[in-house]
């Protein structure tokens, strides 16, 4: 029998069907040839999240009818490569408990792969927000039906039918804004303005994990900005992270317009950038802008921002090469001193 290495030969090697989902930056598919890319040691990982590679794993094997689902984050090197030790030691584990026989998984029950993730290091559970984007991804990726709470969303977010906000539910909230279609995000733009705070911020952290269109988005501002206005920084940041899906224009606009407003950088907007729109810092004026209102910002953590945001492998030259050129005057500069001493 051939060995297995690493995560990428146990799934195919037992044949089994499984979708990957990124859990760090946003809740989005991942093909299973980035896991086995960072396996190999060939590329950085794409999307890491304080140092991780967060994975839902949703796979089904052997007679099994319903699929298993581990949360795993992979510890990452300063590079963004796999640090193999914590790998290795779950691999093992889950090769003791299959007792080797791994063209037997799933003939049975699954109680021993699953308690797997019983005092697993690796192990992690993900906040409510991104269960519910997982399940709504998941099960329309499997082409399952959504949950019992998508009908009622439907009706209140379009306007259909007069509804009590608080008997919505936050699974409902995640299956609209995966299933969403231009015409819905047309008539959400419509009754947006309308929504009560709390729906509002709910529904903003679903769609943050999804792509919008610019309809939507202007909506969004529209509605952020109000929130700024009136000391409402939860709502205001919600809507910020909430157009991170939108066209990179529409986005990059809104950013550098927030950017050149030294009262509007404060470290929860600093945060929404860095979290959520990581890709539209891919500029070559607005990295170090927001690197420099980060620096700038005396409660914001220049150090992990900046070292979180020089993982991701298409922004780390730009993020060195801007802390590097920075000069010793200047604010970053100033928070480079500090960390030297």
């Amino acid at each position: 029998m051939q060995s297995i290495d690493s995560l990428h030969d146990f799934f195919v090697r037992t044949g089994a069907e499984v979708k990957l989902y990124h859990l760090g930056r946003r809740v989005e598919p991942c093909p299973l040839d980035t896991l086995r890319e960072l396996e190999q040691d060939e590329r950085p990982w794409p999307a890491p999240w304080q140092g991780q590679a967060r994975l839902a794993m949703v796979f089904r094997v052997g007679d099994l009818d319903d699929p298993l689902i581990w949360f795993l984050a992979l510890p990452l090197d300063e590079q963004g490569m796999l640090d193999p030790a914590p790998r290795d030691a779950f691999l093992q584990r889950l090769l003791e408990t299959l007792g080797r026989n791994v063209e037997g998984l799933g003939r049975e029950d699954s109680s021993g792969i699953d308690n797997l993730m019983k005092d697993n290091p690796l192990a992690f559970t993900p906040s409510t927000t991104f269960q519910a984007m997982l399940h709504a991804r998941a099960s329309h990726d499997l082409d399952q039906p959504a949950s019992q709470h998508l009908e009622p969303v439907e009706a209140y977010l379009e306007g259909q039918q007069a509804l009590d906000w608080r008997a919505l539910g936050l699974q409902g909230l995640a299956d609209f804004a995966s299933r969403m279609d231009t015409d819905q995000q047309k008539r959400l733009a419509d009754t947006l303005p309308t929504l009560p705070d709390e729906v509002l911020v709910s529904l903003c952290y679903c769609l943050e994990h999804v792509a919008i269109g610019d309809e939507l988005a202007d909506a969004l501002r529209q509605r952020g900005e109000k929130a700024a206005e009136t000391g409402d920084i939860e709502g205001f940041c919600a809507c910020v992270r909430a157009v991170s899906g939108a066209e990179a224009t529409w986005v990059g606009d809104w950013y550098d317009a927030l950017l050149a407003d030294t009262e509007a950088c404060g470290p929860d907007l600093l945060a929404a950038m860095a979290g959520r729109g990581w890709h539209h810092l891919e500029d070559a004026q607005r990295l170090p802008r927001f690197l420099l209102r980060l620096a700038e910002e005396p409660r914001a953590d220049f150090t992990a921002v900046a070292r979180d945001l020089a993982l991701i492998p298409r922004l780390r030259l730009p993020v060195l090469m801007t802390l590097r050129d920075a000069e010793p005057a200047s604010a970053i500069g100033r928070r480079l001193a500090g960390l030297s001493r």
